[in-house]
Parts: structure tokens; sequence; C-alpha cells
């Protein structure tokens, strides 16, 4: 037996049941922490635009470089941790994420909210890869499913819960509540880790690779940019468009010869010949395009079109969250077999929940959408403990660290990418809808005279014609609504062949 088997036995028989169930319950209410703060803000952005007078297009970089700093610092976990360890680095990120957070409830102008964001997703970036990294490290290979799946709560139910606590909050205060609410929690979190969490992750032989840093962080830059305002701008007859996408084209090939050929690249491509691996960094991009989407997608179809009150709307996305838990605990029992049963049965639940969105109409009820929200949230669950399972199953100890950065970096740009093109469906068959919809209103239309018609809808005087014209207005909407509902179906679909790609564990799928 090795020096290095010797002492990963040793830290391993000092891990009690009750000392690994503390770790993983503390990482798990941090990953929670920081998945909150992702939606949170965007329910509680028109009172931020209105209390520090930002312009429509100012106010959206709140957003946008929270998540292009995410998006940065995800791959850099891989270094941290081997550089600094695991126990420094989440000490570290989870004290500075706390302090910004405070500096976010107490921002006066939206310079400062910009910059203390950018801290914000900066420093809680690495919490999610190596937390990861820890819970796989800390539990036996036989215990990674159950581990997953509690952890896995954090993942998705953060963003879930996050918009409903921030919502309420700042309608009962202002929304510098929804910042100081996580405070406390995470200073909690903070407390238990600190008593709590061994070190481990380092490896000497890992040298930073500048080149490959700079050059992947420039092209997810461009691609965030081009993503965020590539609808605004009228994509790529904007200069500014062009422009972004040449420079991250370029970086990113750059980042892709240098990888090739390098002796230390920053992100290592030679983890991609594990088949496991490669595969999995595939279905968990299409993952993260079908995870946050519908919860971007329903609030502004019935707040806009329907009118719904904004506790509704928050009943209908915690169910999602429900579902959610559900799922996670349907993926310990399922588990147990073939890790391609669970991924096929989270996908095609996707599935079925993208049919039944596609059927939406103005006059959906709320258990139509209560049931959609809670099939999504079963999927999520069943899927993601098979997939993390199965994605590490045959990858050295040793590359957890780089290996689960890479993983949350791809499921974020998938989030990323499929927001943006489904906005942008969104929007464009609406505008098209509307435009066929108004060849309808003419003088010879005899249906608009048939006295079954709304005697508002006439076209006769300017109130019928705004009556009209709202109307046609909610409808191409709607219809809009309906063919990103089909996008998400159709992705829900694609990936079902390449769960056959995954290969099973020789010991029956138990690690």
């Amino acid at each position: 037996m090795t020096a290095e088997a010797i002492d990963r036995t040793a830290g391993e028989t000092e891990r009690t049941p009750l000392r690994r169930a503390v770790i993983l319950g503390s990482i798990t209410l941090a990953q929670t922490l920081y998945g909150m703060t992702f939606l949170m803000v965007a329910v509680v952005l028109p009172q931020i635009q209105g209390s520090l007078s930002a312009t429509q297009d100012q106010i959206s970089w709140v957003v946008t470089l929270n998540i292009l700093a995410t998006a940065i610092m995800t791959p850099v976990a891989g270094w941290l941790s081997a550089k600094f360890g695991w126990r420094n680095v989440m000490l570290f990120c989870m004290a500075g994420f706390t302090v910004v957070t405070v500096l976010c409830g107490m921002a006066q102008s939206l310079e400062a909210l910009v910059f203390y964001r950018v801290l914000q997703g900066g420093l809680g970036a690495p919490i999610t890869p190596i937390g990861n990294a820890v819970i796989l490290d800390v539990y036996p290979k036989h215990q990674h499913g159950t581990a997953t799946a509690i952890y896995g709560m954090g993942v998705v139910v953060g963003p879930i819960i996050g918009p409903i606590f921030g919502g309420a909050l700042s309608e009962i205060y202002d929304w510098r509540a929804s910042f100081w609410l996580i405070v406390p929690i995470a200073i909690v979190a903070l407390g238990v880790l600190w008593l709590c969490l061994t070190d481990g992750g380092r490896d000497k032989r890992v040298r930073f690779d500048w080149t490959g840093f700079l050059a992947l962080s420039v092209a997810v830059t461009c691609l965030q940019l081009i993503l965020d305002r590539g609808n605004r701008a009228d994509w790529f007859d904007s200069r500014e468009i062009v422009v972004e996408a040449a420079i991250g084209g370029l970086a990113f090939y750059v980042f892709v010869v240098h990888s090739l050929t390098t002796r230390f690249p920053f992100l290592n491509p030679r983890h991609l010949r594990d088949r496991n691996y490669s595969v999995g960094l595939v279905i968990v991009f299409i993952y993260g395009m079908l995870n946050y989407t519908p919860m971007v997608l329903l609030p502004p179809m019935l707040k806009d079109l329907m009118d719904y009150p904004d506790s509704i709307i928050g009943f209908l996305i915690a169910c999602r969250g429900a579902g959610a838990v559900v799922g996670f605990f349907l993926a310990i029992w399922v588990g147990k077999a073939d890790p391609r049963i669970g991924l096929t049965l989270g996908f095609l639940l996707q599935a079925l929940s993208g049919l039944l969105m596609m059927r939406f109409d103005i006059n959906v009820t709320n258990a139509e959408i209560a049931v959609t929200s809670l099939l999504q949230g079963v999927s999520v669950g069943l899927i993601w403990v098979p997939l993390i399972v199965a994605t590490f199953a045959t990858l050295d100890r040793r590359f957890l660290s780089e290996s689960t950065a890479v993983l949350h970096l791809l499921r974020n740009l998938g989030s990323s990418i499929f927001i943006a093109a489904s906005v942008t469906v969104l929007i464009r068959s609406g505008q098209r809808s509307h435009a066929q919809l108004t060849e309808f209103i003419t003088p010879f239309n005899e249906i608009l005279k048939l006295p079954e018609a709304p005697s508002f809808w006439s076209i006769d005087n300017l109130t019928g014609l705004a009556a009209v014209g709202g109307e046609i207005d909610r409808q191409a909407a709607m219809i809009g609504y309906l063919n990103a509902f089909a996008l998400f179906t159709l992705a829900s679909l694609v990936v079902l062949p390449l769960i056959f790609l995954v290969r099973v564990p020789k010991d029956g799928g138990k690690a």
C-alpha cells in the first residue's frame, strides 16, 4: 500500500458518520445560500431600479456581471483547492461571500451594488465545485448516491426558494432585506465549516496556467455579453455583438490550442479520455439548459399575461422545489440500480412537463401550472444524483476538484445559452405572430360582427381598437411562450440517446 493510500485510509477512519453528516449539512447549507442569490435578485430588480434611479440597460448589469464572475471563477476552483486546500478555500470564500452580501444590502449607488455583486459571484463560485468534490471524497463510493442527493437539494432548491423569500421580504420591508436574510444563516454555516471541515485536495504538482485562464475568461466574458445583450442589440446586426463574437472566438481558439500543447494546462483535456466523464459533461450541459429556463419564463408569463399576484406565482414556483425534494429521495432508491434508469426517467419527465406547457393557454389553471412545476422538480432530482455518480464513477479522485469545476462551469453556461435562446424564440415568434394576427382585424372580418364577440371588441372607435389590440398582444405573446416551451421539450428528448453511452461500473452501478 502506498503512503498516499495509507493517509487516505487513515483520514476516512477519522470521519465518523456524524462528522460526515455535519460536513454534508454545512456544505449543503452554504450551497443553498449561494444558490438563493441567483434568482432572488431578479425578483427585486424593479425595486432596486427605482431605488437607485437606474435605467433598464444599467440595472441588467446587477445580474449579468454576477453570472459572469461566477462563470469565470468556477474553473479556478480546481487550482485554488490544489494550492491552498479545500478547508482554506471554503472558509475564505464563505467568509467573503457573507461580508459582500452585507455590503450588497448597504449599497447606496448602482456602481457600488454592481461591484459587490461581482465579488459575490466570484467568491461564491468555488463553493459549488469544491463542495461537490469534498462530499465525493468524504463519503465512500457506495454512499455517493445518498450524499449527492442531499447536496443536490442545495444546488437546486436554493434558486427556487430565493425568489419566494426575497419577494416577500421586499414587499414587507425593501430590497435590502432580501440580502440581509442570508447573512445570519451564512454565519452559522461558516462556523460549522470551521469546526468540522478537514483539509484535503492539495496537489503540489498543479501549476497555474495564466495563459489558459485569461483566454478562457475572455471567451466566457464575451459569450455572456453576447447572450445578455444580443436580443436587445439585434444580434449580429450590431457591431458590438460582432466584435464580441470575434474576440471571444479568438480567445477560445487560443485556449483550446494552448490546452492541447502545454504541459500543465489550466483545464486538463486528458480527463476527457474517461468515457463516463466526457458523456457526463455533455449531459450536464443539457441539464443546465433545462434547469432554470422554466423559472425564468413562467413568472413573467403569469404576471404580464394573466395578472397573477406575486404570492401565487411564488407558491407555484415552490411546487418545483417540493418536487425536487421528492425527486432526490427517489433518486436514492433508483440509484441502487443502473444509473441510466434514473437519467432516462428524469429526462422523460422533463419532456412530459414540456408537452404539458405546450398546451397552456390564457385560461390555464393553477393546478395545471402546479403539476408541471412538480414534474420538473421531480425530474431534476432524478437526473442529478445518477448523473454525478455516473460521471465520476471511473475518474481518479485526485482530479475531483478540477473535474467538478468544469462540470459546474458547463452547467452554468448551458443555463445562460438556453435562457437567451428561449427568450429570443419568445420575442421573435411573438412579434411574427402579432403581425399575422393583425391581418384579421379588418372591416371585412365577419367574426367581429357576431353577437358572441365581446361588445368592447369594436373597430369602429378608438376604445374598441385598443381592446382588440391588447388582446392580440396577449395572444401573440402566449404563442411566443408556447414556442419557447416547444424548444424546451425538444432539448429534453435530444439528450436521451446520449444516456446509453454511459458505462455502468462493474460493481453493478453502486459506485
